[in-house]
């Protein structure tokens, strides 16, 4: 088993990219995301989006 295979989270989609506006709000810091506004789910803007994978990355 290769490091990546422990660190990679299965199971979990990402929604579809929006087209345009309306976007959906970020959940933690209320800014648009890239998701449409219609998305039902949890939705982080790319700047959330990028810490929380830094958060929950392997520390290896």
């Amino acid at each position: 088993m290769s490091d990546e295979d422990h660190c990679t989270i299965t199971g979990t989609a990402k929604p579809a990219k929006a087209d345009g506006p309306p976007y959906a709000e970020c959940v933690l810091c209320r800014e648009p995301t890239e998701y449409p506004e219609s998305y039902k789910g949890i939705t982080l803007c790319p700047v959330c989006e990028w810490q929380e994978a830094q958060r929950t990355a392997c520390s290896g």
